[in-house]
């Protein structure tokens, strides 16, 4: 029996036996409805959350630690139970993977959202040192996915090609509002800042690299 008909049916029983005040049971079903989660599942939102939260406190966590930085102290970090992180990344290696392509993921979204609120030679510039962090970020991941699974080139794989599509496309606004010269590669941005990574023995090597960027977009502009 539906509760509309439930209602009904309780109102007309309450009028017959109390036309002078309404019936208890009546005030309460007129009452309006909250609707509640099924007992035991929280909001797909909430799921989402906790999942971000983990990507963003485990590259803290490897940043400073290392690989093997312990997962449940990541967990705690977060606020959540273990449970919690281990149902979204049931494996290191699962949580390692995420971790990097999602950094992939906000570099190919920042090079979109860079292009509709910044100047074509300033979105270029902007996201070349977002790249630079996303190197750190390899650097420490890779050695451990090798340990992992072996060879991690199939994960970062497909990373690769977001990578080509931004740089692409940030070049091309830069070349097209005269910023940029004509006969840039724009992969070769990208390849002189894993080249400084690569051979780089102190621990300030980023600070290099950025400011390479800089001399990178100042070496592209067109001649005069």
């Amino acid at each position: 029996m539906t509760n509309g008909h439930h209602f009904d049916k309780t109102e007309s029983v309450s009028e017959s036996l109390d036309n002078r005040r309404p019936s208890p049971v009546t005030s309460i079903l007129a009452m309006p409805k909250k609707h509640f989660p099924p007992p035991g599942r929280k909001p797909r939102s909430d799921a989402q959350r906790n999942r971000e939260r983990i990507l963003e406190v485990a590259k803290e966590a490897f940043t400073r630690s290392g690989a093997n930085t312990s997962l449940d102290d990541i967990a705690k970090h977060v606020g959540v139970g273990p449970g919690t992180l281990y149902r979204h990344f049931p494996t290191r290696e699962e949580l390692l993977q995420a971790v990097y392509r999602s950094e992939l993921e906000k570099l190919a979204a920042a090079e979109r959202k860079f292009a509709q609120i910044m100047s074509p030679i300033e979105a270029l510039r902007t996201w070349l040192l977002l790249f630079v962090d996303a190197i750190e970020t390899k650097q420490i991941i890779a050695p451990a996915l090798q340990t992992l699974i072996g060879d991690p080139k199939k994960v970062f794989a497909a990373s690769y090609a977001q990578i080509h599509q931004a740089i692409h496309a940030l070049v091309e606004r830069a070349i097209e509002s005269g910023d940029i010269r004509k006969d840039l590669e724009p992969f070769d941005l990208v390849r002189a800042l894993i080249g400084v990574s690569n051979v780089a023995s102190s621990p300030d090597w980023q600070q290099s690299a950025k400011r390479l960027v800089d001399i990178l977009i100042t070496g592209s502009r067109p001649t005069k």
